[in-house]
């Protein structure tokens, strides 16, 4: 008797050291808690308000997840505020300065969304120029695929028609000037291949379709140049047609590597068709 009155003694007290220890760590727990992102203070009379700025001022300091966990805390817990479509882009531009491949995913996903939700929202243009963006980071080089440069294209060419008067678009034209010129540098790569296999009925083909689909190419001067010489080359009597091309060359490029070598080939050309 005496044993087991001294085990249930033991029993009693390690149950005593247990439940104490639980509330030990809900203590720390709750401590801890304080710190937590997005734990709103008793009292606090707009805490939608309080998590937006809050998330605000870690997006600033390129806190990225801190940022996010108090705007996830607006959009999901806030329906209503007038802080949720502001903090549904903040969740988007976290992602966005994460950078990584995964990131820049559910960054497309974020700004999706909010135009899905938000389509006539006065920040309908911040949404769709980072939309872009989030495409644009993730083009490749020239010679490797160029999916989410097309895609770069298509949400910056939306946001350049939709959007003239936003305070962004010079930017976005910069842009889409840049995922374009990528796409069109891809095109010309496989031109100017065929052309140093002298394959020459399939670079005319490449070059002309590269300036009809993309007229202001940044280097449409070597598009020129080497289209007029695979005419020159191909000599299927398409000299004529290498003329123009040289001319529009000069016209348009006060600067070009190939400007010189066009100027002697337009004499050539005018002297022959003299003859």
């Amino acid at each position: 008797m005496g044993q087991f009155g001294h085990a249930g003694g033991m029993v009693h007290v390690s149950r005593v050291r247990f439940v104490g220890l639980v509330v030990l760590v809900i203590a720390v727990s709750a401590c801890s808690g304080s710190h937590r992102p997005g734990l709103v203070p008793p009292g606090t009379s707009e805490p939608d308000r309080f998590l937006f700025d809050k998330g605000t001022a870690a997006l600033n300091a390129k806190k990225w997840l801190t940022a996010r966990e108090f705007f996830k805390q607006v959009v999901e817990s806030y329906v209503q505020s007038p802080y949720r479509p502001d903090s549904k882009l903040g969740m988007g531009d976290t992602y966005l300065g994460e950078g990584t491949a995964e990131a820049l995913v559910l960054a497309i996903n974020e700004f999706r969304e909010f135009l899905s939700y938000y389509p006539t929202h006065r920040r309908a243009d911040y949404a769709q120029f980072k939309l872009g963006l989030a495409h644009f980071r993730q083009m490749r080089a020239p010679q490797r695929d160029q999916t989410e440069t097309r895609e770069a294209v298509k949400e910056l060419q939306v946001f350049v028609e939709r959007y003239a008067n936003s305070s962004l678009i010079e930017e976005g034209r910069a842009k889409l000037r840049a995922a374009r010129d990528r796409l069109s540098e891809s095109s010309y790569e496989v031109a100017y291949f065929y052309y140093k296999q002298r394959w020459y009925p399939g670079a005319i083909n490449r070059f002309k379709e590269l300036i009809k689909d993309d007229p202001g190419f940044t280097r449409r001067d070597a598009v020129y140049f080497y289209y007029a010489e695979s005419l020159l080359k191909s000599k299927n009597g398409m000299e004529a047609e290498a003329l123009p091309l040289y001319e529009r060359l000069v016209n348009e490029f006060e600067k070009s590597e190939y400007l010189v070598e066009a100027q002697r080939r337009i004499e050539e050309l005018k002297q022959a068709q003299t003859k």
